[in-house]
């Protein structure tokens, strides 16, 4: 199998930066990295033969509105097809905690930056927030379900997930990819929603077993 590039798509909050530690565990990989512009710019990159696509968060759901050409396996961690709650999936967060944090953004973004990536188990400072790009991706948040996609993925699936993450629970993990694409599921022991920062080698283990035995399954 060619090498693959391995492209990484950052969630809500956060920018290209966060993949930092985990980048690091894997730089003997060819590299791309998205980033939404919710700091600055909008990165899209072009790629260009074979590709391990890797999701944080609300990354693996943008990924799952269509995959990269030439993708041979998708890695979420801490990830979600769908997050709001609804009917059928009721391990979601509730959707008015994403309505008053869409009301309160408009009136102060860094605020609510703040206190969500605190949350996240991150201080560390950010740049000018572009609220066009969060609003729309909040509201991605509370709408987008892309448990169809999930389900018919056409790509082997690596799950790595945080015992202890206060944003994606064990429940709504459970939910997602119980019943979903036939995936391979790791539970990280008291991790939290950070496991690219806090836990990058524990990842970048799991993310080489999975590309050696897409290697050995080709």
């Amino acid at each position: 199998m060619p090498r693959p590039t391995l492209l990484f798509v950052h969630g809500w909050a956060f920018d290209a930066s966060v993949w930092a530690p985990l980048r690091a565990a894997l730089e003997d990989w060819p590299q791309a990295v998205f980033d939404a512009g919710y700091f600055g710019p909008a990165q899209e990159p072009v790629l260009a033969g074979p590709v391990i696509a890797i999701g944080h968060s609300l990354g693996l759901l943008r990924l799952l509105r269509g995959l990269p050409q030439d993708c041979l396996g998708l890695v979420s961690i801490n990830g979600f097809a769908r997050f709001a709650a609804g009917p059928g999936f009721e391990a979601g967060v509730a959707p008015r905690v994403l309505e008053r944090m869409s009301r309160r953004l408009s009136a102060d973004p860094a605020a609510v930056l703040r206190d969500f990536r605190q949350r996240c188990g991150d201080a560390t400072d950010f740049g000018d927030p572009q609220l066009a790009p969060l609003t729309r991706d909040l509201e991605v948040l509370r709408d987008e379900d892309r448990r169809e996609a999930l389900a018919a993925l056409p790509v082997p699936l690596l799950v790595l997930a945080g015992a202890d993450d206060p944003i994606v629970p064990q429940a709504m993990t459970q939910a997602v990819f119980a019943d979903g694409a036939d995936a391979e599921i790791h539970m990280r022991t008291r991790g939290g929603h950070l496991l690219p920062v806090s836990d990058a080698h524990w990842c970048a283990e799991r993310i080489r077993a999975f590309i050696d035995g897409l290697a050995r399954a080709a």
